[in-house]
């Protein structure tokens, strides 16, 4: 990026004084000399109300980089719009640092959209506005996902909404729809900006703004008459598109999404979950939801006659042996038996000699395992221990491989690891949390699990 160019400028009698103004690099010298021969001659060119040539300066460089961003949208510089950059720029730096992270991920998808549908790439910036690009954004009044549509007005653009599937919260999918309403708004309207605005509070709206503003079909002149969220949606959409492309001159830095950014689409023709995916392609399940949000009980209900596309990282070509076995699990298949590497003992457990006021549950809660792992340890029936009694506190520690099989168990509702443990001899919330690889006791009904058979 060139380097701003610091002048001196020297303003009329009004001013009093000499000032030093960082030029935007958007300015050429030329340019800017010429701004400051006719600012020190001319007070008139000041601001109505305003005595501050700095701040008349200041306005000109937000206005030349307006300018400069402005394609089809029209972008335009007043102090409503300034109201809102400086609005960001004291409370929401972090949103912009956010959307910056996360607009490399949603806009390549906004613009192939809006290539396809023929609809201005700037209108892109809208879903900032609209979701703080959040797929699971829901306002007070139930309109949701990134483009926040509304139950009514997306089923009236194609979008699904069932005990499934919400496509509200679809990157893909909504944006087709936003797009096809932001068309049919603009050919009603003749102007973006209204197109926008009717995006916002319907064209109804738009149309009585319109109709006492005296038939203008001007945002800034009806804008008076529209709800006073829309009042202020158009100058935050133009704070953002501006905000967006000049963050660097407002130190203001992207902060990396959470999400894998390269990423593969693939077609499921079956019934499955996607915490079961998310363990065949070894990736965190939070992500793999996060990457497909419509599926709103994490699971994809899909079948050859109707199949729904899954969005997964870009993966090591090993895993997709398993990935495949997973996708094609025909419905009432008997669950697979894996065979698998157990383990046996390298190293001997831990014991512990019980001590006088000694229970179970202080004693699981001093070594972090549950009672129930002490109880199959040490072959307790009913709990009872006494002082002196030596109790095995710790598993083994399993290394090396050894043949034995795994097999999986389907989550009930209302199942914990502890439930499912009872339910198998010898089998501990230990080996559960440690042969799945889980940190907390949480389980999704219909995922699958690994039960370790001794």
């Amino acid at each position: 990026m060139a380097a701003a160019m610091v002048v001196l400028i020297s303003f009329p009698a009004a001013a009093k004084a000499y000032y030093t103004t960082t030029v935007d690099s958007a300015f050429s010298e030329h340019q800017a000399k010429e701004i400051v021969k006719i600012t020190a001659r001319q007070d008139s060119l000041l601001q109505p109300g305003s005595e501050n040539p700095v701040m008349y300066f200041q306005n000109l460089v937000y206005k030349r980089r307006l300018d400069s961003l402005r394609k089809t949208v029209p972008l335009p510089y007043n102090e409503h719009v300034q109201h809102f950059i400086d609005l960001y720029l004291d409370k929401a730096k972090g949103k912009i640092g956010r959307a910056l992270g996360l607009a490399k991920y949603y806009f390549p998808i906004y613009e192939k959209v809006f290539d396809y549908e023929n609809i201005p790439q700037e209108i892109k910036y809208l879903s900032i506005v609209e979701s703080d690009l959040n797929p699971y954004a829901v306002s007070r009044v139930g309109a949701t996902g990134l483009w926040q549509f509304m139950y009514t007005t997306a089923r009236m653009y194609g979008l699904t909404i069932n005990s499934w599937l919400d496509e509200r919260k679809d990157p893909l999918a909504a944006s087709h729809a936003a797009a096809a309403y932001l068309r049919d708004a603009y050919r009603e309207f003749g102007d973006w900006l209204l197109a926008i605005a009717s995006y916002n509070c319907g064209a109804g709206n738009v149309k009585r703004a319109i109709a006492r503003a005296g038939g203008k079909y001007d945002f800034w002149a009806i804008r008076p008459f529209l709800p006073r969220e829309t009042q202020n949606y158009i100058p935050a959409y133009i704070a953002t598109v501006y905000l967006m492309n000049n963050y660097k001159k407002h130190h203001i830095s992207p902060i990396p999404a959470d999400i894998s950014i390269k990423t593969e689409v693939l077609q499921v023709n079956n019934t499955v979950s996607l915490e079961s995916i998310a363990e065949a392609i070894s990736v965190n399940s939070s992500e793999l939801a996060y990457l497909n949000p419509a599926y709103t009980k994490k699971i994809i209900h899909a079948s050859p006659s109707s199949p729904r596309s899954l969005v997964i990282p870009a993966v090591n070509n090993v895993y997709y042996s398993a990935l495949y076995n997973v996708l094609n699990i025909t419905p009432g298949q008997e669950k697979p038996v894996i065979i698998a590497a157990a383990y046996s003992k390298k190293a001997l457990p831990v014991y512990y000699k019980v001590k006088k006021g000694d229970n179970l549950s202080l004693i699981a809660r001093k070594f972090n395992v549950e009672v129930q792992d002490l109880k199959v340890w040490n072959n307790l029936k009913q709990g009872v221990i006494v002082p002196g009694q030596e109790l095995q506190v710790s598993a083994a520690d399993y290394k090396e491989p050894n043949t034995a099989a795994y097999i999986t168990y389907e989550v009930q509702p209302g199942d914990t690891l502890l439930k499912i443990a009872e339910k198998f001899k010898g089998v501990t919330v230990s080996d559960l949390k440690r042969v799945n690889n889980l940190q907390g006791p949480e389980l999704k009904p219909g995922i699958l699990i690994k039960i370790v058979k001794g």
